[in-house]
């Protein structure tokens, strides 16, 4: 299969996504920075770490790496942080060919001390 063509990038992101055909799409459900004793740390570079290392281990149940993936979701609560949940992400996604981004600016998620969630959808071979 050929690889996903990214165009961009756009400020760690890129504007573009094509997905070959005959590629299995494997979807991660929102990610959380709830650790698996049910914690959640305190700031936004803690809880971006937490949440990009559950979804790096969502995408590995899902036989997806992070070269794999081509569109991010994320949804957090003020961004004002977003130079933190970005530092963060670019430990984690390529930057030379990032994945496509979408931000959403919500008034709370499921538990009023999570700061932020991201979901992934990514075409593996």
């Amino acid at each position: 299969m050929d690889e996903i063509a990214l165009i961009g990038p756009a400020n760690g992101y890129s504007k573009v996504a094509s997905v070959p055909a005959g590629g299995r799409l494997v979807w991660t459900s929102g990610q959380v920075p709830v650790a698996a004793d049910g914690s959640v740390p305190q700031g936004w570079e803690e809880q971006s770490r937490l949440v990009f290392q559950n979804l790096t281990e969502a995408l590995a149940a899902g036989g997806a790496r992070w070269r794999d993936v081509f569109k991010l979701t994320l949804y957090v609560v003020d961004t004002g942080h977003l130079p933190v949940v970005r530092a963060v992400r670019d430990e984690f996604v390529d930057t030379e060919r990032p994945p496509t981004s979408s931000l959403v600016q919500v008034a709370g998620l499921f538990r009023p001390d999570v700061l932020l969630e991201v979901e992934a959808v990514a075409s593996v071979s």
